[in-house]
């Protein structure tokens, strides 16, 4: 299965650590991406949460964004975007 959304986080973030092992035993597939170590994806993350660069943010392909969102949340987002 392809990427359906990119994860914006950090490596210390614990949060995002817990996120990813959760979408991973899911098996939904996702593109992440280390806002420490990529300005462009910090003004992202930023951009989508009012200045702040608060992650896990997860942008989908349709553009629009969850922040620190459970499973559940994912994959209700995956299926209002592939319905």
């Amino acid at each position: 299965m392809s990427a359906t959304f990119t994860m914006y986080s950090t490596p210390w973030c614990g949060y995002c650590k817990r996120l990813k092992g959760q979408l991973e035993r899911e098996g939904i597939a996702f593109e992440e991406v280390d806002i420490e170590s990529d300005e462009d994806a910090a003004l992202v993350v930023a951009q989508a949460n009012g200045g702040n660069q608060t992650v896990p943010t997860l942008v989908f392909a349709d553009g629009s964004a969850l922040t620190n969102p459970s499973v559940a949340q994912v994959k209700a987002q995956l299926a209002t975007i592939d319905a």
